[in-house]
């Protein structure tokens, strides 16, 4: 089942919507094929109060691909950040997907079998109410950051409040595409596939509603 990750109930400050909470720990991102440390660093945190689930990316980068423009256009094909959440089984899950330019994609995942070839993907499906906050950071010596908010109420996930010790199946990916370094798959649970494979449901981890 992977790597355990405690996301605990905490308060989502729109005021400060890039501070990660104290009682949060914020977990790297590795190279999905192979566990290693990547180019680009990323960081993900996680926290959730009585409505919504809250994710946060941070990661640097150096060159921005982010083209579309249209909710459920094919973001993967550029720079982006994803969620696939499982609340109740693997063979059925829940995939976001946030650009740099806070475009987003959703869709619900049937994966019979926990692979790609035999998954199906509705993209007419929508996660109502989510919520994505973008912003690009460019510090003093050059180097540039983007941060990314995704807010997903549990309503929309067909759920209640998760309870005090309530376990689900997620990842957390992201995606960069460069011109001269191309491109670089990451993930807080490698699923070891080449060429890369984010839709493989066994190598998921487990995150734990601690309230």
């Amino acid at each position: 089942m992977g790597e355990e990750l405690l996301v605990p109930r905490a308060r989502f400050e729109m005021d400060e919507p890039w501070t990660v909470p104290a009682e949060c720990r914020s977990l790297q991102l590795r190279r999905s094929a192979d566990g290693s440390p990547p180019r680009l660093a990323t960081s993900v945190a996680a926290w959730f109060d009585e409505q919504y689930l809250t994710v946060l990316f941070s990661g640097a980068d150096d060159h921005i691909v982010a083209n579309y423009t249209n909710h459920d256009d094919p973001l993967y094909e550029e720079d982006v950040v994803e969620v696939f959440l499982a609340p109740e089984r693997l063979t059925r899950y829940f995939e976001f997907e946030v650009s740099p330019r806070g475009i987003t994609f959703d869709a619900l995942i049937d994966s019979p079998d926990g692979v790609r070839s035999t998954m199906h993907a509705d993209r007419a499906w929508t996660c109502d109410g989510m919520l994505a906050l973008v912003r690009v950071v460019t510090e003093s010596d050059g180097a540039r950051v983007f941060d990314v908010v995704l807010r997903i109420p549990f309503e929309s996930l067909e759920r209640a409040t998760p309870r005090d010790g309530e376990t689900w199946r997620a990842n957390f990916y992201r995606i960069d595409r460069h011109p001269e370094h191309g491109s670089e798959f990451s993930a807080w649970q490698p699923t070891m596939k080449t060429p890369a494979d984010f839709h493989v449901a066994a190598a998921f981890g487990t995150i734990k509603f601690v309230a």
